[in-house]
């Protein structure tokens, strides 16, 4: 049975880490897809991730790229991508030029990766999974949203800071 193929769209922390524990896991072949301008950070986490593969014992391939193409037939696709949020921002804040990178996204991932699964982890969630389903005609079984596991982690994380 083929491997199946996962195709990370945004390529900074969540995205990197998401990556690796992929391909540790060994979930399927993994693909960081972000603008020609993180090219070069895709690459990099890519490369330093394969480097794990014979100390760790798996054997999952990782590719980083800025070629949409690289999308191709994609079984899983999880988005990442957008800007993060700045000190005293909220997420709305985020809203219109998100929309504007999910609208790009959400096509090449129709031409790309029809058949795909996608989940969206960018922010604002709602209006940003509502965008893609849109732009890109999927069914609505084929399109969620993730937040509350990402969401109740940090929560988590910043109570027992706190806590001690």
């Amino acid at each position: 049975m083929a491997r199946k193929k996962i195709a990370l769209i945004g390529g900074g922390q969540i995205g990197g880490n998401l990556a690796l524990l992929a391909t540790q896991k060994e979930l399927g072949d993994v693909v960081i897809y972000d603008i020609p301008q993180a090219e070069g950070m895709t690459k990099g986490k890519s490369l330093d991730i394969m480097q794990l593969r014979p100390h760790d014992g798996y054997d999952a391939n990782l590719e980083g790229t800025s070629d949409p193409a690289e999308l191709t037939d994609a079984d899983v696709v999880i988005i990442t991508a957008g800007i993060p949020r700045k000190p005293g921002m909220d997420r709305e804040d985020l809203l219109e030029i998100n929309i504007k990178i999910i609208t790009d996204v959400a096509n090449n991932v129709k031409k790309y990766a029809p058949n795909a699964f996608v989940i969206v982890v960018s922010n604002p969630l709602d209006a940003i999974v509502y965008s893609f389903y849109k732009v890109s005609g999927f069914s609505k079984n084929k399109v969620i949203g993730m937040a509350g596991a990402l969401d109740s982690g940090r929560f988590r994380a910043f109570l027992a800071m706190e806590t001690g």
